[in-house]
């Protein structure tokens, strides 16, 4: 794949997803949800199913929505709201805990940088990077399993984990593109350009994809 063939593969993209269900978190963020929020949807969307990770994060914010609220709900009623997200009893303890956190460091706002993100319980650069660009705006790339998967199955770049991914895009990926690439390649991994066998059949971008490593596709 040549480097300027990226706004192609993205064009295409975006035209693609438009047939699946927006992933929560960027459903939050075009309700122009809090950083706070964005961020707790994160967490609960880790290892966790789109629409179980939707009814948890509704259920829980009907509850309470921001850090001063929710650091003083009690553990199980936090676990009895997101039920059954994956690790439901970590999450809800990661959650009050950096809930307080914020409250006692951060004087009750979400940081705004990775570094200060990275010092809350839980939290990985994923999330905060999704954080950053998704919940405050600011320039930065999330890369998680899709987007370090895709990335490299159109041979743009050629990485063994997401942080080096994140290294090269860095580097070389349009700035224009920095912050939307994860809701595009996240609902396009999901339904699409799946990890296993993927759906090159019909994929609108089969004519132009490398498919490096795909050994089965549908």
């Amino acid at each position: 794949m040549k480097e300027d063939d990226i706004h192609v593969f993205l064009r295409l993209v975006k035209k693609s997803i438009k047939q699946w269900p927006v992933p929560v978190v960027g459903h939050l963020a075009e309700q122009g949800s809090d950083p706070f929020k964005i961020l707790i949807a994160c967490i609960l969307s880790l290892r966790t199913r789109d629409q179980t990770t939707a009814e948890a994060s509704e259920r829980l914010f009907a509850i309470s929505s921001d850090p001063y609220s929710m650091s003083e709900m009690d553990l199980k009623e936090i676990e009895k709201a997101i039920f059954p997200v994956g690790f439901f009893r970590t999450k809800a303890r990661q959650i009050q805990a950096m809930s307080q956190k914020i409250c006692e460091d951060f004087t009750g706002k979400t940081p705004d940088t990775i570094a200060d993100l990275l010092c809350l319980p839980g939290v990985g650069r994923k999330t905060a990077n999704l954080v950053v660009t998704v919940g405050h705006k600011k320039p930065g790339i999330c890369v998680d399993t899709h987007v370090h998967r895709i990335c490299n199955r159109w041979g743009y770049v050629v990485t063994k984990t997401p942080d080096k991914t994140e290294q090269v895009l860095r580097e070389k990926l349009p700035k224009k593109f920095w912050i939307p690439i994860n809701g595009l390649l996240v609902s396009f991994g999901q339904n699409q350009c799946t990890p296993i066998s993927p759906w090159c059949s019909s994929c609108d971008l089969s004519g132009v994809c490398e498919k490096v490593g795909v050994v089965s596709s549908r």
